[in-house]
């Protein structure tokens, strides 16, 4: 696996992006089923421990290397911080704040994490620059995201705590792109053994967290119904567990910038999704939004795609 400073991206890291890109686009109507029986900061620690339980089992199966590196170059500074920045931290912030905000506020929050990565990776991640072409496509990325969500974008919710919902959704947003740039920067490390020792870290974490702000988790008598249960599962094994991977090998491999497309692909699956599981009208501005959003990344990743055309040419 490639761990150095350049960037990389292989038809094998498109493919994991536009997975990445369908499974969180699928989070959002999951977590809002799971909020319903359970509450916020129990289901982001929920969740995380059941993803630390399968990553951990993948791990002993794999038999992956337990050893952080042979060179003498600290990791732990990095996977603790990651950890919390990567899921501990943004799972909560976005379980919480989806409470009081709209779905549309959300999904604009998210593409966020795309126009963060940029500047911190220009200066931080060496070979990540952020030349003119990057930024425009970048930027027209993000204005596609605008058109489909539109209006819905800047509606109010209502709620009395909706500004610090709206907060901690970009928080959350700053915590991604925070995680990515330190994952990229962390020395040498096998990626099953990072993604799981992220996941445990997360879940150290959540726990006390949960704990402090909701009390003790609700057991026996008091479980959530089966369908909150069944989406907290669901949580746990896919978005979590799987995804948490693939996306620690995209960011190690082809680095953040690329990584943060993925935000850019979440809204339209979302606005599918709802679609047709919700029978959600489709928004007279999927087509354009789409054209936006494939033109931005294809102009922000273009010597990505002949560097990938060369090497398979």
């Amino acid at each position: 696996m490639n761990t150095g400073n350049s960037s990389n991206p292989t038809l094998q890291s498109w493919l994991m992006v536009c997975i990445l890109g369908v499974t969180w686009g699928s989070t959002f109507l999951v977590t809002e089923l799971a909020l319903e029986g359970i509450s916020p900061f129990w289901l982001a620690a929920g969740r995380q421990v059941i993803g630390a339980c399968v990553m951990g089992v993948v791990w002993m199966l794999l038999r992956s290397p337990v050893r952080l590196g042979n060179d003498q170059r600290p990791r732990w500074p990095y996977l603790m911080i990651a950890g919390v920045t990567s899921s501990a931290l943004p799972f909560a912030l976005l379980a919480w704040g989806q409470q009081y905000v709209t779905s549309g506020f959300a999904g604009v929050s998210m593409a966020a994490v795309a126009l963060i990565v940029l500047p911190l990776a220009h200066f931080f991640v060496p070979g990540e620059r952020a030349g003119p072409r990057r930024i425009i496509g970048f930027v027209i990325g993000f204005i596609g995201v605008c058109v489909l969500i539109g209006a819905r974008a800047f509606d109010s919710s209502g709620a009395a705590l909706e500004p610090y919902g709206r907060l901690a959704c970009f928080g959350a947003a700053t915590c991604y792109a925070v995680s990515s740039i330190l994952l990229r920067k962390c020395p040498p490390i096998h990626p099953i053994a990072m993604a799981t020792l992220l996941i445990f870290v997360g879940a150290a974490v959540s726990i006390p967290v949960a704990w402090a702000f909701e009390g003790p988790p609700p057991l026996q008598d008091n479980l959530p119904p089966n369908d909150a249960l069944i989406a907290l599962v669901g949580l746990g094994l896919i978005p979590t567990a799987a995804a948490n991977f693939l996306r620690v090998f995209v960011i190690r491999t082809a680095g953040p910038v690329f990584m943060s497309i993925t935000n850019y692909i979440v809204p339209i699956w979302s606005v599918l999704v709802g679609a047709w599981i919700l029978a959600e009208p489709v928004p007279a501005s999927l087509g354009l939004s789409a054209v936006l959003i494939l033109f931005g990344v294809g102009l922000s990743q273009s010597r990505a795609f002949a560097a990938l055309l060369r090497r398979n040419a």
